[in-house]
């Protein structure tokens, strides 16, 4: 199982952007695909982004498309979301999780999960 630590959040006017960093440990980094997934006040956890074990697949929920980037670094071991032209309703706690191998979008096929960063995007 690996260790996953997220940063990055903070309090952003709308159209703003805002960078969240996964910092992956404890595993081989090249064999796990990690997502991003939020979850605001009395809603459900939601997709955000995937990226596969190698980097060369990406998916994004429709809401986002166009505003967010995932991106992995090996030399590293983190996996970023890049935020541009945020709007209030991105407000929630943000969460990256870490699955081996196989892509998914659904939360409840990845194992390890960070503590969650909150980003909230004013008006």
């Amino acid at each position: 199982q690996v260790h996953l630590v997220e940063s990055g959040g903070g309090l952003v006017q709308a159209g703003g952007s805002l960078r969240l960093s996964c910092a992956v440990s404890g595993r081989t980094f090249s064999e796990y695909v990690v997502g991003w997934f939020r979850q605001a006040p009395g809603k459900e956890r939601e997709f955000v982004a995937v990226i596969s074990s190698g980097g060369g697949y990406k998916d994004y929920v429709d809401s986002v498309k166009g505003r967010f980037t995932i991106s992995r670094d090996g030399a590293k071991n983190t996996v970023d979301l890049q935020m541009n032209s945020l709007k209030p309703e991105d407000t929630a706690v943000y969460y990256c999780a870490a699955r081996q191998w196989a892509l998914s979008t659904a939360s409840r096929d990845f194992r390890s999960w960070g503590q969650g960063t909150q980003v909230t995007v004013s008006s």
